[in-house]
């Protein structure tokens, strides 16, 4: 054997064989068992149709939600996620349990960065864009603390999705809401003036008032007749100067009078007044159309906000899982044998490489 054979057996030995006995004792000595949970689930949205929709539909048609889903696959992976966990079950606290492991595991004094990065190392995430589907691997030291954290991502995301689905109805019944808080206004607007017009003019129906005296009005237009109709019998039987026949007429004189008197009150004379029952009438049935016009659009926008709300409920979307947290009974990480491997074929390719570095520069001189 000549120098430069001990030179690459002795290169080897360093760089190849020593590291990789180094790193297969800390993989089978040092580091600890590492368990997985895993869950599977994907976002829902069932919309049922309404008791009238029966006869031409199919009710109970569920069907996923993409967009929500793509969020969701986002949110996993957020910072903001990871601080949600950290502070109701202490993450830092459960991932830095091996202290004597200062490669697999967590330093407790590390930033919320440091957690975020060793977070996407332990937690794996499987998003299937073309049906929906999520599936998690959640990693541990223990199968207890795997399936804890794994529940907690499954709670997490379905309160984020019980968030949309909540914003979802407010904004399908924001306009709706806005529609009949108008109406119910207006409403209260048409009855107020209604009311402010009988209080001041102290009539409760103008109608049923003109209707008394129409009956008053057409009596004395009947009196009026008989009176006239004695006058004439009076100057047909008597002589000129009878007091008769001038008190005749002066019973026709009182009954015209207050025959004007009455057609004044319903603005039948010449000198009509604001306050006849022809203008009170007016008023009225003017503020009562104002009253069922309001009523009917009230009626309208809260028919038109219970279907609103009707159909928001219908649509509602939640979390399904389709697997839940499972709880693991032997370690499944770090692959050992599958590192060791690993880790000897790179040595021995980063040692290949010097080597024929170096023998590239000895044949250039």
């Amino acid at each position: 054997m000549k120098k430069r054979h001990l030179i690459l057996i002795f290169s080897f030995i360093c760089l190849v064989f020593t590291p990789m006995i180094v790193v297969s004792w800390y993989l089978y000595a040092i580091a600890d068992d590492q368990f997985s949970s895993r869950v599977g689930f994907s976002v829902r949205s069932e919309e049922v149709s309404s008791p009238g929709e029966l006869l031409g539909s199919i009710t109970g048609i569920s069907t996923g939600g993409s967009k929500d889903s793509d969020v969701l696959f986002e949110y996993i992976q957020s910072q903001q996620l990871v601080e949600q966990i950290n502070a109701k079950i202490n993450l830092k606290k459960l991932y830095s349990k091996p202290d004597y492991d200062p490669v697999f595991s967590f330093n407790p004094d590390g930033s919320i960065e440091d957690l975020l990065r060793y977070w996407k190392r332990m937690v794996k995430i499987h998003y299937d864009a073309s049906t929906g589907l999520i599936e998690l691997r959640v990693n541990a030291f223990t199968s207890q603390d795997a399936q804890l954290i794994a529940q907690e991502v499954f709670d997490a995301s379905s309160q984020m999705i019980n968030e949309f689905s909540e914003i979802a109805r407010d904004d399908s019944t924001y306009y709706a809401n806005k529609e009949l808080f108008n109406a119910l206004n207006q409403l209260k607007e048409s009855r107020q003036a209604l009311t402010f017009f009988r209080t001041t003019t102290q009539i409760v129906d103008p109608t049923a008032d003109v209707q008394g005296q129409m009956g008053l009005l057409t009596t004395l237009q009947g009196q009026q007749a008989e009176t006239l109709i004695e006058l004439d019998l009076l100057k047909e039987v008597t002589k000129e100067g009878d007091p008769r026949i001038a008190q005749a007429q002066r019973k026709v004189e009182v009954i015209q009078n207050r025959i004007e008197q009455e057609r004044k009150k319903f603005g039948l004379s010449e000198h009509d007044g604001e306050n006849t029952f022809a203008s009170l009438v007016g008023q009225y049935e003017a503020l009562v159309v104002d009253r069922e016009f309001a009523e009917q659009t009230y009626l309208a926008a809260r028919a038109l906000y219970e279907a609103s709300l009707a159909k928001a409920l219908r649509q509602s979307r939640y979390l399904a899982a389709y697997v839940k947290p499972t709880l693991a009974e032997t370690a499944e990480y770090p692959k050992r044998v599958l590192l060791s491997f690993t880790a000897a074929f790179l040595l021995a390719m980063m040692w290949s490489i010097l080597v024929l570095i170096s023998y590239s520069i000895k044949d250039r001189r």
